[in-house]
């Protein structure tokens, strides 16, 4: 049995995170996504934001929109992704890949988890067209501005995102 690990905070869940799960439940026996509880203070790209949602809240959306894949669990992990695969008894992680700058920092963490644990292997999915500009933080970021959102989210997503946005003010 093949079984994947795709990784992320999915702050919040977009359609192009679902179009990554459904073409890895395709690929794999069994897809773990694996949402991240939280960020390291210093990431390659800079300094880390806080997520906007409580590891509660994205593991609630997260599970909502993947229980039509019957191969499909989502769970929570702290630490190291490689720490994670190896705990979950597999050697397979699946990321999705939009642009150049994706690849170049995805890339980048292939070869470092490769250093951590040779035997990890990291399956790279293209984006669909449709969604390769697709990004949490510049949802976020439309949604504080009042941006209509339901070409980038599921419905409910929208919703939990603009009365996040509202409680905080």
């Amino acid at each position: 049995m093949r079984r994947a690990i795709y990784p992320g905070t999915f702050d919040p869940i977009t359609y192009g995170h679902l179009d990554v799960i459904e073409r890895g439940s395709k690929i794999f026996d069994e897809l773990i996504v694996a949402v991240a509880e939280s960020l390291p203070p210093i990431g390659p790209r800079g300094p880390s934001k806080e997520t906007l949602f409580t590891i509660d809240e994205r593991l609630e959306m997260v599970k909502e929109l993947t229980k039509k894949f019957a191969n499909v669990q989502v769970e929570c992990f702290s630490g190291l992704v490689v720490d994670y695969v190896r705990k979950k008894k597999t050697n397979v992680l699946l990321r999705g890949i939009r642009t150049v700058s994706d690849f170049e920092y995805e890339f980048q963490m292939a070869l470092t988890n490769r250093t951590f644990a040779p035997e990890v292997e990291t399956v790279f999915v293209m984006a669909s067209q449709d969604y390769s500009f697709l990004s949490s933080r510049l949802i976020k970021e439309a949604a504080s501005l009042g941006a209509n959102l339901t070409s980038f989210v599921p419905p409910q997503v929208e919703c939990r995102l603009k009365e996040k946005l509202k409680s905080l003010g």
